[in-house]
């Protein structure tokens, strides 16, 4: 009938409504109507076709990170759906709205051990933002309108919906496909501090001789960097950064002291925290690895807390205030009150630039002897400092949270703010850089994406080079070949008395791999002939992957804490 949809073409018009213009996933049996609805009805959607549905998870969530919008993902019951969860997971912890879809087994096979049947309600359940099973057809628009709300408002997250077989078949009316379109992107209907937290705010940062500020990821997700580098410049403040904050402020701006804690943070910048007499932290958590184990700030520094979710303040910190509301805006306000009243400002303040300067003198100078080394293996120093005087500004780089993520969390330096560095630092999963720059790539096509990962990593996401390929994406692949599981056989050493065990591994010719599957690759051992290649490899319009033989983790000199003492 005219005025009524199947449930399975219903969902592909709510997501129509949403905005939605990328869907990305693998087919499965429970999942056919939903297949056919998409390759019937015109809907202006492209579906891209992965290899594994971890893989299609990891392609949203860096799809929703630099488009602002919701990523889609999809999969079929049974082992699809446990598959589809590791990145669900990731995006919920890391803020990141992405929405995974699981059909299922119809309704009336429940409890009849039918194959593939799982209780996906009880396996999404904690692990997600919010989550639904639709039990009717009728349930489907209002059910998507639902996820689109939880996902985009407040703590951004991750939703899930299972869709099961009979259902997709079942009548919707078509009257009831609408949608609530401020809920296309993120952050929406947001919302600003209390004002007397916000003059509360002001006044002790005013009072501060030694304030330093501390962002996380959040401050991109809000589009909150122009407002933070009027405040910052306004103070002449440092400021430092979570791995995920990164682009928060430019890498290469004069206050901007680089990435703080476990992961990526250095002896300099830890002593830019530690001397702080006020911490201020902005969208963050002021989790383990931002704060090396609540050690810096320690306990006794005054604390003023800004995210949009209250539960993560005072969490882990006494905190003198707290302000619950969006980043922008919240910002933007207390701009004007720090501005209105900076004549009140103490004297004796620390001037930043000159304490970031030096930061970056003592993080920098021994970075850069380590780059400029000839040895081989190849340092990852060297790797690292090539990418940053041969990229283009707006590149985005994808990184595992292996061997890349210490080294480019601390050394990579974007000239420009906003988000041109990812990696899954809430949950470390291997086998994330490869997908998520395609799904970077689809998402901001005209900029040049490039996924590093560790040899390890490789092994678990080989097959998407295949989609790659498909799509012909024009992604640079770095692998940082070093033939172990660098960072446990790293600890191992620091921690076990150098009682190596089952971290090893052979080595594989990854660009002949590469090559298998037609990608343009090249193997570099010698440190001098990587720049050239480098050069080749970014200006290609094509699939490049460089494999680089490089210094095992376990010896290398990485800015990691429980390593460095």
């Amino acid at each position: 009938m005219a005025n009524q949809l199947t449930g399975a073409e219903a969902l592909v018009r709510m997501l129509e409504a949403y905005q939605v213009k990328h869907i990305f996933g693998l087919c499965g049996d429970t999942s056919l109507p939903f297949y056919d609805a998409l390759q019937r009805l015109d809907h202006g959607m492209a579906h891209i076709l992965t290899r594994d549905e971890r893989s299609a998870g990891y392609m949203a969530d860096a799809y929703a990170r630099v488009t602002g919008k919701v990523g889609v993902c999809e999969g079929p019951s049974g082992g699809g759906a446990t598959y589809l969860l590791p990145a669900l997971l990731e995006a919920n912890e890391s803020s990141i709205p992405i929405l995974g879809i699981t059909s299922d087994v119809p309704v009336t096979s429940r409890g009849k051990y039918p194959l593939t049947e799982l209780n996906q309600q009880a396996l999404y359940q904690p692990l997600t933002k919010w989550n639904a099973t639709i039990d009717l057809a009728e349930q489907i628009p209002s059910v998507v309108r639902n996820a689109f709300r939880a996902m985009t408002t407040g703590r951004p997250g991750a939703a899930h919906i299972c869709l099961p077989h009979d259902v997709q078949k079942h009548p919707v009316s078509v009257s009831d496909i609408w949608a609530q379109t401020e809920n296309s992107i993120y952050p929406a209907q947001r919302f600003v501090a209390n004002a007397s937290d916000l003059e509360r705010a002001a006044e002790l940062i005013l009072q501060a001789q030694y304030p330093v500020i501390i962002c996380g990821g959040g401050v991109i997700n809000s589009g909150a960097e122009a407002i933070l580098q009027s405040l910052v410049e306004l103070l002449n403040i440092p400021l430092c950064t979570t791995v995920s904050g990164q682009g928060s402020l430019a890498g290469t701006h004069p206050l901007n002291a680089g990435v703080v804690g476990a992961n990526g943070g250095v002896m300099a910048t830890r002593a830019v925290v530690s001397a702080a007499d006020l911490v201020f932290f902005i969208s963050c958590r002021a989790g383990s690895t931002t704060t090396e184990n609540w050690r810096f700030p320690n306990k006794n520094t005054t604390i003023i807390h800004l995210d949009v979710d209250p539960e993560t303040i005072g969490a882990n910190y006494p905190t003198a205030v707290g302000l619950v509301g969006d980043a922008k805006l919240t910002l933007e306000q207390l701009f004007v009150s720090i501005q209105a009243n900076l004549s009140s400002r103490r004297q004796s303040c620390v001037d930043g630039k000159a304490v970031v300067s030096k930061a970056k003198e003592e993080k920098m100078l021994p970075f850069l002897k380590l780059a400029s080394a000839k040895e081989t293996p190849i340092l990852p120093e060297r790797i690292v400092h090539t990418l940053n005087r041969l990229l283009p500004s707006d590149a985005i780089v994808c990184a595992d949270p292996g061997t890349p993520c210490p080294y480019f969390s601390a050394y990579f330096q974007a000239d420009v703010a906003g988000r041109h560095f990812i990696t899954n630092r809430a949950q470390g999963a291997l086998g994330f850089a490869m997908s998520a720059a395609i799904g970077a790539v689809i998402g901001r096509p005209n900029a040049k994406c490039v996924a590093v990962m560790g040899d390890g990593s490789f092994g678990f996401t080989v097959g998407e080079l295949e989609t790659i390929t498909r799509y012909k994406l024009p992604l640079l692949m770095i692998v940082i070949s070093n033939s172990v599981y660098g960072w446990i056989k790293a600890s191992q050493k620091s921690g076990y008395d150098q009682r190596y065990f089952s971290v090893d591994f052979n080595r594989t010719d990854h660009a002949k791999v590469a090559a298998a599957y037609g990608i343009k690759s090249w193997r570099v051992e010698d440190p001098l002939k990587l720049e050239a290649v480098m050069k080749e490899a970014i200006a290609s319009d094509e699939p490049t992957l460089i494999d680089i033989i490089s210094q095992p983790l376990q010896d290398a000199q990485a800015p990691v804490s429980q390593w460095m003492g």
